[in-house]
């Protein structure tokens, strides 16, 4: 994956976290998602905040809290 600038798009982000875009679009409605900039009518996300947001999830075993 090549990203397109400082920031990805919501296909490059979804890519990134082995997501479809429609569960970063939902998250981006209900919350819950990772950071993101709306750039005029883009949406678009820094490598940082998707990597931010992915340790946050890390775990050790499946009954971590943060596995559920």
């Amino acid at each position: 994956m090549t990203p397109s600038g400082p920031f990805l798009t919501e296909r490059e982000a979804a890519a990134y976290l082995t997501l479809s875009p429609s569960t970063l679009n939902r998250w981006r409605v209900i919350g819950g998602g990772p950071a993101f900039r709306r750039l005029g009518r883009r949406v678009a996300y820094a490598m940082a905040d998707l990597q931010a947001f992915a340790d946050a999830r890390s775990a050790t075993h499946t009954g971590s809290p943060r596995a559920a």
